[in-house]
């Protein structure tokens, strides 16, 4: 492996400054590890070689002839396939957009491509962002670098292997129950979710759209703080995002000082149910804190054990609603019935969705259109909002009484390729720590705090802040890094990592 893909983000911006290194020299070494370790670990589903190099080369060019760039140019990043990028396939995971090409680049794409970083290619993910494994992928599932036969998490699985199998230094997941902290508990790495409409939504495949948001994957705070940096801002093409000025996240990244901050154990997300060494994990995490000048109290949420029954009621609603675009009239896959001539619309709509669409996503788009049928709406999707609220008020009261609360990112560190297919809910009852957030649209980080003494891979720390006070997640979420000292991964050999 070269050295080169070795280097965290900051590390390669640096270089590239200093004349000690090449956009291109960087940008061939991580498509070569591709090519390397990627059928094993099956982050990528298309790998854009040329477009990289290219964008690399143009990027040298500037540097060379004095032009001031971005931090960030000429470092490589992935981005998740659920993002619209020209020139590249968006699929979402599924057969329904198998080879579909889209017209316009995604807001956050526009970002990437006018700071001057190759996008390397589009990450693997679970269909349509469903799932918490990545084993719902119609493609193929990733697989976690540190185990090959175990799931990276999900469901932006793809992006958190490639970070962490030193394939790219960053990547872009979105993150809608849990989707960028959770795969980033699992393989090591930093994943953040910023505050709901604090990056921009515009041009990325719509799941759940009041809980949908892209953010950063890396292998520092650092590296997530610069390349937040570049995402953020208010977008007029997305009516959610925020319009106002966006937090100092680089600078907080740089401080990590938490002496004299109030930091919240938040009492309902451990203890029964969590994996002991991801618990044992956590509280000396919590110790390190203190020590470090930091005040602990314990807080309680109540309403946040409610949260994951709210979540699969609102979620699925707003799939059913999102996901019915699709109906094989404008766009992606449209089969014909067997047998039928001149079908009618509804005929091959029914066909085509059945083809395409998989049975995570089918059962999603069951429970929601249930939930808002008649009759039953106020029990349960209404119902569901009036949780959302409690759990909103619940973060507001904790935020009165500390600065940022923490606690496990997942209950278990990651599970074996196949070991709860056939158990949804088990599946579900994963995001247990992470859905809070996006209920009520406050900003998290996931990083990594060392091994589970029994299990050996990695555990996660959730930090969670009030909305638009992201700057608070990296300030804290650097001084934890700094003191505690994370395992990182060796080389990928015969399907095993270590």
């Amino acid at each position: 492996m070269s050295d080169l893909t070795r280097l965290k983000a900051a590390e390669i911006a640096d270089g590239l400054v200093d004349g000690t290194l090449t956009s291109v020299a960087v940008t061939q070494a991580h498509l070569d590890r591709i090519a390397d370790v990627d059928e094993r670990l099956g982050a990528f589903l298309h790998v854009d070689a040329e477009g990289a190099l290219a964008t690399a080369a143009d990027v040298d060019a500037r540097r060379a002839a004095g032009e001031q760039l971005a931090t960030l140019a000429g470092v490589p990043v992935a981005v998740k396939d659920l993002i619209n990028t020209v020139g590249q396939p968006t699929t979402a995971g599924s057969r329904i957009l198998e080879g579909w090409v889209p017209p316009y680049d995604a807001t956050v794409v526009s970002r990437l491509r006018a700071a001057g970083l190759p996008i390397l290619g589009k990450t693997n993910l679970d269909e349509f962002a469903m799932g918490s494994s990545n084993e719902h992928s119609a493609y193929k599932p990733a697989r976690n670098p540190w185990d090959t036969e175990r799931i990276p998490g999900g469901s932006s699985g793809g992006s958190a292997a490639a970070v962490a199998g030193y394939e790219a230094p960053l990547a872009l997941g979105t993150d809608t129950g849990g989707s960028i902290r959770q795969p980033g508990a699992m393989t090591g790495i930093v994943g953040v979710k910023p505050t709901y409409g604090g990056v921009s939504r515009y041009g990325v495949i719509a799941m759940a759209s009041s809980l949908d948001q892209v953010g950063p994957m890396a292998r520092s705070v650092l590296d997530a703080a610069l390349l937040h940096e570049v995402l953020a801002g208010h977008d007029p093409m997305d009516s959610t995002s925020i319009d106002a000025p966006t937090p100092d996240v680089v600078a907080a990244a740089r401080r990590g000082d938490v002496a004299g901050l109030r930091i919240g154990v938040v009492k309902e997300l451990g203890g029964e149910g969590f994996q002991p060494g991801v618990q044992q994990r956590f509280d000396e995490s919590v110790e390190l804190l203190a020590k470090a000048g930091a005040e602990v109290v314990e807080i309680s949420c109540p309403s946040f054990v409610h949260g994951i029954a709210a979540y699969y009621l609102v979620m699925p609603s707003e799939v059913s609603s999102n996901l019915a675009r699709f109906d094989a009239m404008r766009y992606g896959v449209r089969v014909a019935p067997d047998g039928v001539d001149g079908p009618s619309a509804e005929q091959v709509m029914a066909v085509s969705r059945d083809a395409g669409f998989g049975d995570e996503v089918k059962r999603r788009i069951i429970l929601g259109t249930y939930a808002l049928s008649s009759g039953y709406y106020d029990a349960y999707y209404g119902s569901a909002q009036k949780v959302r609220t409690l759990v909103a008020r619940d973060f507001a009261a904790a935020f009165e009484q500390v600065d940022v609360l923490v606690s496990p990112t997942a209950p278990t560190t990651a599970w074996r390729l196949g070991e709860k297919s056939d158990d949804p809910l088990a599946m579900y009852l994963e995001d247990i720590a992470t859905i809070p957030a996006n209920l009520a649209g406050v900003p998290g980080l996931s990083l990594p705090v060392g091994l589970a003494s029994d299990s050996g891979l990695p555990v996660g720390v959730q930090v969670l802040a009030p909305a638009q006070a992201d700057d608070r997640l990296y300030n804290v979420g650097a001084a934890l890094e700094r003191l505690v000292t994370a395992p990182q991964l060796s080389e990928i050999d015969a399907g095993a990592t270590r």
